[in-house]
């Protein structure tokens, strides 16, 4: 068979994809060009694309048994998407490419020679060394790539110059250390990767050019750079509570400054009974909750058509009963000679605590 002629792979080349049919056969040729002599395996981890993307990965596996896809329905995430493609491998070394054909395939023999000789852990292709670019990048998409950079190594000690590099590869044995400790949020792996591995990781970058789109749609999305956020935050404190809890906090938190902007304009400037205003204010404040908690904090669980009725009427009767616990438990502890302000924060983490659990379990369960 040729699979069996081929031997175990040393090599798997993880490539997540969202709507990227069109690049799929030419980076497939682009990767057997440039790891000629390696026994290598490529992994298309596909999101669900709507056009059309894992048939074309079915149509090149059914002649080329180097090549396997993976079809994840119901969730996204490129940082999820290579570490469910790394362990569906054996292979001792693990790289990563994007499938948009912006990275330089031809590095990947330069990376595992340079794994091969034992004396490191990572290699990262790298936009800012000597040598490296970032292509035709607008001025607008440099400097948020530099403002992450800095973010970035705010939480990681390794003076890795392009920590945002979506182009490296790594030994089997240094992803599997940390790979349990990973958030797995948003769109840089290599970054949960520095900060969540027990040991420091011994690293070389090499500078390659980025280049420009071809074909395909950007993972970069507003979700994603919450959860870059998030996982920035994640790992500034330790991961002391769940990442998809403090998402949903953040989000309550600012339903809270929405509830008293909408609170004064009905007020204010409607003239409305308080009464009326806080019931309108509530009820604004829990649907924009809903809505940006069904976008970002659950955007694995996403509710659509008539999902996202039901929830979020189930989202209102869990918050409200949130909301009950929250008065009772501060005036309980109020009324036991305790300060105002230490009730208030009692209830509203009972409250917070409540409406997380409550809506993982009801609202957006699997």
């Amino acid at each position: 068979m040729a699979a069996a002629m081929l031997g175990a792979p040393m090599l798997v080349v993880i490539v997540p994809t969202f709507n990227e049919a069109a690049n799929i056969a030419r980076l497939t040729a682009l990767l057997e060009a440039a790891l000629v002599g390696v026994a290598f395996e490529v992994i298309f981890v596909d999101d669900d694309s709507s056009d059309g993307t894992i048939d074309v990965v079915r149509g090149i596996a059914a002649h080329d048994p180097r090549v396997r896809g993976i079809q994840r329905i119901g969730r996204r995430g490129l940082a999820s998407a290579c570490i469910e493609g790394a362990l569906a491998s054996a292979a001792p070394f693990i790289a990563v490419i994007d499938g948009d054909l912006q990275h330089d395939e031809t590095l990947l023999p330069v990376m595992l020679a340079k794994l091969q000789g034992g004396d490191l852990d990572i290699v990262v292709g790298s936009r800012y060394v000597s040598g490296g670019g970032t292509g035709d990048w607008q001025a607008e998409r440099a400097s948020m790539s530099r403002l992450a950079t800095r973010l970035s190594r705010s939480v990681m000690s390794a003076a890795l110059n392009d920590p945002m590099s979506g182009f490296f590869m790594i030994r089997r044995d240094a992803f599997m250390a940390a790979v349990r400790n990973l958030s797995a949020l948003g769109f840089k792996l290599l970054l949960d990767l520095f900060v969540s591995s027990p040991v420091p990781l011994r690293f070389a970058e090499l500078p390659y050019q980025f280049r420009s789109r071809e074909a395909g749609e950007s993972k970069l999305d507003s979700g994603a750079m919450w959860d870059f956020a998030i996982l920035l935050l994640d790992k500034a404190v330790g991961g002391w509570v769940p990442v998809r809890f403090l998402s949903f906090s953040l989000i309550g938190g600012l339903g809270v400054f929405l509830h008293m902007f909408v609170l004064a304009l009905a007020l204010k400037g409607f003239g409305l009974p308080f009464g009326w205003s806080q019931g309108i204010a509530t009820m604004t404040a829990m649907t924009v909750n809903f809505w940006l908690n069904n976008k970002l904090t659950y955007r694995d669980r996403r509710l659509k058509g008539w999902g996202i009725a039901t929830g979020l009427l189930s989202f209102y009767a869990a918050c409200s009963v949130g909301v009950a616990a929250n008065v009772g438990v501060a005036g309980f502890i109020a009324a036991h000679q305790y300060r105002w302000w230490v009730a208030g924060v009692a209830g509203v983490l009972i409250s917070a605590v409540w409406n997380y659990a409550a809506t993982s379990l009801i609202t957006w369960r699997r």
